[in-house]
């Protein structure tokens, strides 16, 4: 199994032995590949410690829209640096979130998604994408930026519309699922999943947050909890869960390169 975007860094896991030991468990059940996934310098550094003490485990390096208050002079320059490591696969998690009133300014966001894009591209690496309330913008600014994602991108955690995926394929993109597909009430994305290419799709838990059922309302969310997304996804997608593990490792290989 691939938990291909979650976020290891910090202390909500000190109580699990950290994100050695959460991972240690992980393995344990199953699951044999992790993308650890920075939000800015900080995380994003961590991330790449992690990767390197351990196998199987790989990280992407971005700036997310949230975060930008932190942005200092010279930190593109240092994850530009970052993105180069060997375990890096991806710029991200980056993209726009207007959810929250105290967010940066829109314009803002953009600049820097667009700053990332750019990057991504001149280091040969595909995107992770993160969307919130901010569909139409996102899909407007990706489709005008379209030539820097000719190495690829993930829409990670995809809540928007069914009738969206379409518009976001035509882009090439890929789209990740995770505990919110295992939610009752989770129609419109339980109806993304089915509708989703069986080559663009891929398997998440975005822990320590949306923890799936059976677990729903646990915190810290962890990556051996990914089984439970996978096997919502083959349900709804009536297909064998290891058919769909299959597909999903093929399909992230293909998307992040550096995987081995």
């Amino acid at each position: 199994m691939l938990d291909i975007h979650c976020h290891l860094t910090g202390d909500d896991y000190d109580s699990l032995g950290g994100a050695d030991g959460v991972l240690f468990h992980a393995k344990q059940n199953g699951v044999s590949l992790v993308v650890c996934s920075g939000y800015d310098l900080v995380s994003s550094r961590e991330s790449k410690e992690i990767a390197e003490r351990n196998d199987g485990v790989y990280f992407c390096a971005g700036f997310h829209p949230s975060e930008l208050d932190k942005f200092q002079e010279g930190d593109l320059e240092k994850l530009y640096e970052l993105c180069g490591h060997e375990k890096c696969v991806a710029v991200g998690e980056i993209g726009l979130d207007y959810h929250f009133d105290d967010n940066p300014p829109k314009d803002r966001q953009k600049e820097f998604f667009i700053k990332q894009l750019q990057m991504a591209d001149e280091l040969g690496l595909p995107v992770v994408i993160h969307s919130r309330d901010s569909a139409q913008d996102t899909l407007e600014l990706l489709k005008a930026n379209g030539r820097l994602l000719k190495h690829g991108g993930l829409l990670h955690c995809y809540s928007y519309s069914p009738e969206m995926v379409e518009s976001f394929l035509s882009l090439g993109l890929y789209f990740s699922f995770g505990g919110p597909c295992t939610f009752k009430n989770a129609r419109k994305v339980q109806e993304s999943v089915r509708l989703v290419p069986a080559t663009r799709i891929l398997s998440e838990t975005d822990a320590p947050y949306l923890t799936p059922v059976p677990h729903r309302g646990e915190f810290p969310n962890q990556p051996k909890y990914v089984k439970h997304a996978l096997e919502k996804m083959a349900e709804i997608r009536e297909e064998n869960v290891k058919e769909l593990e299959k597909q999903i490792g093929e399909n992230a290989k293909r998307l992040f390169s550096k995987l081995k």
